[in-house]
């Protein structure tokens, strides 16, 4: 049996991965589906205050309360940064990180500043001023959405689920830096891409292969290479493609997967 913590992105909460717990549980794994603070159920508790530094201390908590050790951390889009965080600050109880749909943070980077372009960055400014707090980050109009990130596979009914339950996004966890020391760095590692949302393994690879110094970060040991899987379908897998995302999770924490720069 394995241990995962769920952690999903932007506006999402724990909900987001109701069908996922409910796959790995038939597969005899457990899962720990995460809401972040000003997010999901927490939605009351987001403040001016909450950063990823409150996310990072979220996830920590979780790990030391469940009493985890080598649990598999899977971190989707902006989720990806509080699991990186948690993982520097507890490695002993992370076995496996897995960055699903998502880019590699580095110590320093910021999700505005390392993922996004200028011109987003003004777009998230905007939506961000026109919500009236001027805090928080507001799920897009459903006519942007897709700007955000691929809707493939989502149906009428998961995307009005989405709607419904999706919170405004605390934009201080955005802008604040992630602190890494480098102790999470050991900890083994898998990458989940959706093709539907542009990058493929192809992609990866040949970042890779130019030395691209995001990917140098994960060159893995030689008793867990990084492991790579593609998933035909847009940047919810939790929400349009379930059942395939807890086979792939249930894979990558058995160590399959294409290796990175391997086979």
């Amino acid at each position: 049996m394995a241990e995962f913590v769920l952690v999903a992105g932007g506006w999402l909460g724990g909900w987001a991965w109701r069908d996922v717990v409910r796959e790995l549980g038939a597969r005899g794994h457990r899962a720990v589906p995460v809401t972040l603070t000003g997010l999901g159920d927490r939605r009351h508790l987001a403040t001016p205050a909450t950063g990823l530094s409150t996310h990072v201390d979220d996830l920590v908590q979780v790990l030391d309360h469940e009493e985890l050790a080598g649990a598999v951390l899977v971190g989707h889009s902006y989720g990806i940064f509080p699991v990186v965080g948690a993982a520097d600050r507890r490695p002993g109880a992370v076995g496996r990180v897995v960055y699903l749909d998502t880019g590699v943070p580095r110590d320093g980077d910021t999700v505005a500043g390392t993922f996004m372009d200028e011109a987003r960055r003004e777009a998230v400014r905007e939506l961000v001023a026109g919500a009236g707090e001027g805090w928080c980050f507001p799920l897009p109009p459903a006519a942007r959405l897709a700007e955000w990130g691929s809707l493939s596979g989502l149906d009428e009914r998961a995307l009005a689920r989405m709607r419904r339950l999706a919170a405004p996004h605390p934009y201080g966890c955005f802008t604040e830096p992630v602190r890494l020391t480098g102790a999470g760095r050991p900890v083994p590692s898998s990458g989940i891409f959706c093709t539907d949302n542009g990058v493929d393994l192809a992609m990866i690879e040949a970042l890779h292969a130019s030395g691209d110094p995001r990917l140098a970060d994960l060159a893995g040991r030689a008793d867990a290479p990084v492991t790579l899987f593609e998933l035909a379908t847009g940047h919810y897998p939790m929400l349009s493609t379930p059942a395939e995302l807890a086979g792939i999770l249930a894979d990558a924490a058995e160590g399959r997967g294409r290796r990175l720069g391997g086979t």
